[in-house]
Protein backbone atom coordinates (compact mmCIF):
# COMPACT_ATOMS: atom_id res chain seq x y z
CA UNK A 1 0.00 0.00 0.00
CA UNK A 2 3.01 2.51 1.21
CA UNK A 3 4.78 1.86 -2.00
CA UNK A 4 1.46 2.80 -4.30
CA UNK A 5 1.77 5.75 -2.36
CA UNK A 6 5.25 7.08 -2.62
CA UNK A 7 5.46 5.60 -6.43
CA UNK A 8 2.30 7.94 -6.81
CA UNK A 9 3.85 10.51 -4.77
CA UNK A 10 7.05 10.01 -6.98
CA UNK A 11 4.95 10.04 -10.66
CA UNK A 12 3.08 13.54 -9.71
CA UNK A 13 6.57 15.21 -8.63
CA UNK A 14 7.95 14.17 -12.08
CA UNK A 15 5.25 15.24 -13.99
CA UNK A 16 5.16 18.74 -12.20
CA UNK A 17 8.96 18.64 -12.59
CA UNK A 18 8.58 17.80 -16.68
CA UNK A 19 5.52 20.64 -16.82
CA UNK A 20 7.65 23.48 -15.15
CA UNK A 21 10.80 22.60 -17.29
CA UNK A 22 8.89 23.15 -20.17
CA UNK A 23 7.28 26.16 -19.10
CA UNK A 24 10.51 27.65 -18.06
CA UNK A 25 11.23 26.61 -21.99
CA UNK A 26 8.84 28.31 -23.34
CA UNK A 27 8.92 31.57 -21.10
CA UNK A 28 12.95 31.74 -21.81
CA UNK A 29 12.10 31.49 -25.75
CA UNK A 30 9.42 33.86 -25.98
CA UNK A 31 11.93 36.03 -23.99
CA UNK A 32 14.79 35.76 -26.60
CA UNK A 33 12.57 36.07 -29.58
CA UNK A 34 10.50 39.14 -28.22
CA UNK A 35 14.11 40.95 -26.81
CA UNK A 36 15.66 40.40 -30.56
CA UNK A 37 12.07 40.87 -32.74
CA UNK A 38 10.28 43.63 -30.93
CA UNK A 39 12.97 44.92 -28.98
CA UNK A 40 10.92 44.68 -25.17
CA UNK A 41 10.80 41.48 -23.07
CA UNK A 42 7.62 41.22 -20.16
CA UNK A 43 9.10 42.02 -16.85
CA UNK A 44 7.86 38.54 -15.24
CA UNK A 45 9.27 36.28 -17.81
CA UNK A 46 12.55 36.24 -16.16
CA UNK A 47 11.88 36.57 -12.58
CA UNK A 48 9.11 33.65 -13.12
CA UNK A 49 11.53 31.44 -15.17
CA UNK A 50 14.00 32.10 -12.35
CA UNK A 51 11.32 30.78 -9.55
CA UNK A 52 10.16 28.27 -11.98
CA UNK A 53 14.06 26.96 -11.50
CA UNK A 54 14.11 26.90 -8.06
CA UNK A 55 10.82 24.84 -7.64
CA UNK A 56 12.17 22.50 -10.07
CA UNK A 57 15.44 21.78 -8.29
CA UNK A 58 13.99 21.69 -4.96
CA UNK A 59 11.12 18.73 -6.12
CA UNK A 60 13.41 16.97 -8.06
CA UNK A 61 15.63 16.95 -5.12
CA UNK A 62 12.72 14.79 -3.76
CA UNK A 63 12.10 12.87 -6.96
CA UNK A 64 15.44 11.91 -6.70
CA UNK A 65 15.99 11.80 -3.19
CA UNK A 66 17.15 7.34 -3.39
CA UNK A 67 19.15 6.26 -0.42
CA UNK A 68 21.92 3.78 -0.68
CA UNK A 69 21.51 -0.09 -0.54
CA UNK A 70 24.17 -1.93 0.27
CA UNK A 71 24.31 -5.41 -0.06
CA UNK A 72 23.43 -7.03 3.62
CA UNK A 73 26.66 -7.00 5.31
CA UNK A 74 27.35 -5.84 9.21
CA UNK A 75 29.63 -3.08 7.53
CA UNK A 76 26.71 -1.73 4.75
CA UNK A 77 23.96 -1.75 7.57
CA UNK A 78 26.00 0.58 9.73
CA UNK A 79 27.09 2.51 6.47
CA UNK A 80 23.36 2.66 5.93
CA UNK A 81 22.58 3.96 9.47
CA UNK A 82 25.44 6.58 9.76
CA UNK A 83 23.80 7.79 6.30
CA UNK A 84 20.48 8.08 7.46
CA UNK A 85 21.05 9.70 10.76
CA UNK A 86 22.94 12.45 8.76
CA UNK A 87 20.49 12.37 6.15
CA UNK A 88 18.09 13.00 9.02
CA UNK A 89 20.01 16.35 10.27
CA UNK A 90 20.57 17.87 7.13
CA UNK A 91 16.55 17.45 6.63
CA UNK A 92 15.43 19.04 9.82
CA UNK A 93 18.53 21.62 9.18
CA UNK A 94 16.61 22.44 5.66
CA UNK A 95 13.04 22.07 6.96
CA UNK A 96 13.76 24.62 9.86
CA UNK A 97 15.96 26.74 8.30
CA UNK A 98 13.41 26.88 5.47
CA UNK A 99 10.72 27.21 6.98
CA UNK A 100 12.14 30.17 8.95
CA UNK A 101 13.17 31.82 5.77
CA UNK A 102 9.28 31.34 4.31
CA UNK A 103 7.93 33.14 7.20
CA UNK A 104 10.68 36.00 6.87
CA UNK A 105 9.83 36.34 3.14
CA UNK A 106 6.18 36.62 3.72
CA UNK A 107 6.58 40.62 3.44
CA UNK A 108 8.52 41.04 0.54
CA UNK A 109 7.23 41.23 -2.89
CA UNK A 110 8.61 39.91 -6.44
CA UNK A 111 9.06 42.86 -8.17
CA UNK A 112 7.51 41.38 -11.68
CA UNK A 113 5.18 39.09 -10.46
CA UNK A 114 4.09 41.19 -7.52
CA UNK A 115 3.79 37.80 -5.29
CA UNK A 116 5.03 37.06 -2.05
CA UNK A 117 8.51 35.78 -1.91
CA UNK A 118 7.56 33.25 0.64
CA UNK A 119 5.72 31.41 -2.35
CA UNK A 120 8.90 30.92 -3.80
CA UNK A 121 10.92 30.07 -0.42
CA UNK A 122 7.93 27.69 0.32
CA UNK A 123 9.62 24.91 -1.71
CA UNK A 124 12.59 24.58 0.86
CA UNK A 125 10.22 23.38 3.69
CA UNK A 126 7.86 21.37 1.59
CA UNK A 127 10.83 19.56 -0.45
CA UNK A 128 12.24 18.79 3.06
CA UNK A 129 9.13 17.16 4.15
CA UNK A 130 9.23 15.04 1.19
CA UNK A 131 12.19 13.80 1.25
CA UNK A 132 12.01 13.19 5.30
CA UNK A 133 8.94 10.74 4.27
CA UNK A 134 11.42 8.98 1.97
CA UNK A 135 14.06 9.02 4.28
CA UNK A 136 11.54 7.56 7.17
CA UNK A 137 10.62 4.37 4.29
CA UNK A 138 14.24 3.91 3.68
CA UNK A 139 15.11 3.70 7.43
CA UNK A 140 12.05 1.03 7.84
CA UNK A 141 13.11 -1.06 5.61
CA UNK A 142 16.83 -0.79 7.65
CA UNK A 143 15.08 -1.83 10.47
CA UNK A 144 12.71 -4.79 9.11
CA UNK A 145 16.43 -6.19 7.27
CA UNK A 146 17.71 -6.33 11.06
CA UNK A 147 15.00 -7.97 12.63
CA UNK A 148 13.46 -10.24 9.54
CA UNK A 149 14.80 -12.20 6.88
CA UNK A 150 15.98 -10.17 3.39
CA UNK A 151 14.08 -8.70 0.77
Amino acid sequence: MMDKVFKGLRSVLYGFSVAAMSLMLVIIFSQVVTRYIFDWTPEWSEELSRFLFVWVVFLGSAVQFVPNHFKGTAVGNVLEIIINLSGYVFILILLVQGTRMTRVMTFQMAPGLDISMSWVYFVIPLSSVLMLLYLVKDTVRIIKSFSGPKE
